[in-house]
């Protein structure tokens, strides 16, 4: 990864968003979408979370939209109790289809405030691009119809709401899970995920959990990947609340979005211990080494590598690597002594030390590329574009994967520029 210079007034600006007027450390929000994401869900665990129902209900009122009703309760879902949110409208506003000018427009011409109506409009405006490009229009053409409808609406300017209420947290999310089925919808039959919500979520990594039936709507895409700053793990944080917000389908799990809302920490790097098992090989056809790496990472090997070494005779050979949980190392050097020609291994103990990584994505003229970043103190010390996303990115556009990289580089010194 590439170190990353600054100034000292950009390194400034960047410590500060870690502080907050009072000197206290920054709120976070982290949203873990164990069980995917939708609108009502995330309304329903940021209430759950903190956000008042009559206060957001108040705010709603502020838009020039009627024929609804914001019912909020509770009910259990896997045995898990859950906030349970469900906008109910009327036939007429149920079958009102706006178009985005006019969505923005309802939202501009309110009397919300500016921080809730540049929110809700951004997350507006990237559905009508994934609609648009879907559909082969754009943003202004697109006619939104189950999107566009009155309780869309609600579920979208009450998270910018909601957000406005805990204190504008800085929002980092959980990979998304993976789900597979058909949906309905005003335009037939799709496969899941929806068209809309996959063009969405580019560049966002997912967890495989491969559940029939649709856990991120298009919706809850949008939300999430405009509020979120990155994707990946857990951050370190001090929990305060914890708030989930119930789904509509039953699963056999908890049908949940869980939000986390606390004080973020320093990470500050400490010492994990480890395993390294490694092995001298100077007999093995060089094609078996590429299938062996592989079970060993599938397997939970943190690391393997291999490196040229000088045997006995001067014969040349290979040092195979392997850095391991302590609780694998039994598990992975079985794999070597199996799998290779090696018929011995030393297995020994080191410590390491590591910084948070988080996940980022930028917007190049190549498409979304994701960033990885690695974070000390609540500051960005090293960051680089995903070289998978760069390659897959090149060959579409038939452009030197450099080309691509560097693009995507210079999209997240921008974007990380204009951070407050």
């Amino acid at each position: 990864m590439r170190r990353r210079r600054r100034s000292n007034e950009h390194r400034q600006r960047l410590r500060s968003r870690l502080l907050c007027a009072s000197g206290e450390q920054m709120k976070i929000l982290y949203l873990d979408c164990f069980a995917g994401i939708s609108g009502d869900m995330t309304l329903g665990a940021l209430i759950g979370a903190g956000a008042e129902p009559e206060g957001l209900r108040s705010e709603l009122s502020k838009l020039d939209i009627h024929g609804w009703r914001l019912e909020v309760g509770v009910r259990n879902t896997g045995h898990i109790q859950a906030t349970d949110v469900t906008v109910h409208t009327s036939h007429e506003e149920h079958h009102h289809h706006r178009g985005l000018n006019e969505i923005l427009k309802t939202i501009e011409n309110s009397t919300l405030n500016d921080w809730v109506k540049a929110s809700a409009s951004a997350v507006f405006k990237k559905l009508a691009e994934a609609e648009a490009k879907v559909h082969g229009s754009t943003p202004d053409e697109v006619h939104f119809h189950e999107v566009g409808a009155v309780d869309a609406i609600v579920d979208i300017v009450g998270a910018a709401v909601c957000l406005d209420m805990l204190g504008r947290p800085k929002v980092v999310s959980s990979p998304m899970p993976t789900f597979y089925g058909t949906v309905s919808g005003s335009h037939g039959v799709f496969p899941l995920p929806a068209p809309a919500t996959l063009e969405l979520l580019k560049g966002v990594p997912w967890r495989k959990r491969d559940v029939e039936g649709e856990l991120v709507t298009p919706t809850g895409a949008a939300i999430i990947t405009t509020i979120a700053e990155g994707f990946g793990a857990m951050p370190s944080m001090k929990i305060e609340k914890i708030g989930l917000g119930a789904g509509k389908t039953d699963f056999d799990f908890p049908n949940a979005l869980r939000a986390i809302l606390g004080e973020e920490l320093e990470h500050k790097p400490t010492a994990e211990r480890a395993a390294v098992i490694e092995t001298n090989i100077d007999d093995m056809n060089p094609q078996l080494y590429d299938p062996v790496i592989e079970h060993l990472l599938k397997e939970g090997a943190l690391d393997a590598f291999m490196m040229p070494i000088q045997m006995k005779k001067n014969r040349p050979g290979v040092l195979l690597k392997i850095i391991s949980p302590p609780e694998k190392a039994a598990t992975l050097a079985e794999i070597v002594l199996r799998e290779t020609t090696a018929i011995g291994v030393r297995i020994g103990e080191t410590e390491r030390m590591c910084l948070e990584r988080r996940w980022e994505e930028v917007r190049t003229r190549y498409g979304v590329i994701r960033i990885k970043t690695a974070v000390m103190n609540g500051e960005i010390v090293n960051s680089a574009p995903e070289y998978e996303d760069c390659r897959r990115a090149a060959e579409a556009h038939s452009v030197p994967v450099k080309t691509v990289y560097n693009a995507a580089v210079a999209a997240f010194e921008q974007k990380d520029g204009e951070k407050p």
